[in-house]
């Protein structure tokens, strides 16, 4: 699904990502850990060619982000508020993502249906602006945004930050669910060590822009990344 090939971003002096290469593949729960200021989010957003790399390239299904565009109709994400068109209620933000995958209104109500629990219904049919919305709720509704079209990619960055406990567990039975069935390629990133071993099948380590450990998930592994983190 992702082949990055001697990906490099430097800022200044500082060199904030540098990948020789690294395959993700097609239907894998891929996990991304590190301290701050590891390169999480800058390799995300080298993912989604929302930043220039200093060297080196992403291909998405063999199209290189950098001078293709169809990739992005198979991709869904959400990296932090700036996503968000935050003077729309949320039903119209999702109105407005939704047309431009050709949704219907049969596609709308499927599609809620399958979301669990996961966002009342009040607030997904609410009129209040969604600047309005607590900052849990801001991240549930661009969650739920990344979901429409039924992306073959889903790219997350922290999506279990300031949610409560319990949209916790729902939302990770509902990216499992979707793996499962549709076979989607998700990549994840969290501060939170047993989230991201729960639901990823393979997590990478990340220290100072550089891959320290790539992990396959086993009984052992949330003790290994506890102990690297705690040294």
């Amino acid at each position: 699904m992702i082949s990055i090939r001697d990906l490099k971003k430097v800022y200044g002096r500082t060199q904030a990502l540098s990948i020789a290469q690294l395959e993700i593949g097609n239907g894998e729960m891929f996990g991304l850990v590190g301290n701050n200021g590891a390169g999480k989010t800058t390799m995300f957003r080298l993912i989604l060619d929302l930043i220039e790399a200093t060297e080196g390239e992403v291909l998405i299904r063999s199209m290189p982000v950098q001078r293709q565009e169809d990739w992005k109709m198979i991709t869904g994400s959400y990296l932090d508020e700036g996503f968000l068109i935050d003077y729309l209620s949320p039903s119209e933000y999702f109105s407005f993502v939704g047309g431009l995958h050709s949704w219907t209104a049969d596609d709308y109500s499927r599609f809620y249906l399958s979301l669990e629990g996961f966002c009342p219904d009040d607030m997904l049919q609410g009129k209040k602006p969604i600047r309005s919305l607590s900052q849990g709720n801001k991240n549930k509704i661009g969650i739920i945004a990344a979901l429409i079209g039924d992306p073959q990619l889903l790219v997350l960055d922290e999506p279990f930050a300031h949610l409560d406990p319990s949209s916790q567990i729902i939302l990770k039975r509902l990216l499992k669910k979707i793996n499962a069935d549709r076979g989607t390629t998700m990549l994840i990133s969290s501060h939170d060590l047993t989230h991201v071993t729960e639901i990823c099948n393979r997590i990478v380590l990340l220290e100072e822009g550089l891959i320290l450990k790539d992990l396959h998930t086993a009984g052992g592994t949330l003790g290994e990344l506890e102990a690297y983190f705690s040294r």
